[in-house]
């Protein structure tokens, strides 16, 4: 069965860290790209990071540089968002996506995914 199974959400204080993991089964991740995205309560999806995971090009949303960083664990199959310096408006729901058709991610934001996992729930609250 093809799975990304997103975990490592919880409840963080302002100024706290997380590590989001992505792992994939049934399929390698390996020629295409995959994102990280969130969404809050009564607001729209937004793309977080995303990567080509051949070559390693990153792209950030603007509300997260230098604060989130996305990698990748070829020997794991899985991707991570770090998560640093977090503030309450990051809290939301974050997914993480990736399409076989996607080998690259544009010049700025990410693409649009057609698979996706079920979430982990993010909370940054004092």
């Amino acid at each position: 069965q093809l799975q990304l199974v997103e975990s490592g959400g919880g409840l963080v204080q302002p100024g706290g860290s997380l590590r989001l993991s992505c792992a994939a089964s049934g399929f390698t991740l390996d020629y295409n790209t995959i994102g990280w995205f969130r969404q809050a309560p009564g607001k729209e999806r937004e793309g977080v990071s995303c990567m080509n995971l051949r070559g390693g090009r990153t792209n950030y949303a603007n509300s997260v540089k230098g604060r989130f960083t996305i990698s990748r664990d070829a020997t794991k199959n899985t991707v991570y968002l770090q998560m640093n310096k977090m503030k309450p408006e990051d809290t939301a729901v974050y997914y993480c996506a990736t399409s076989r058709m996607i080998q690259f991610i544009p010049i700025q934001g990410c693409p649009e995914y057609d698979f996706w996992g079920q979430g982990t729930q993010v909370t940054v609250s004092s």
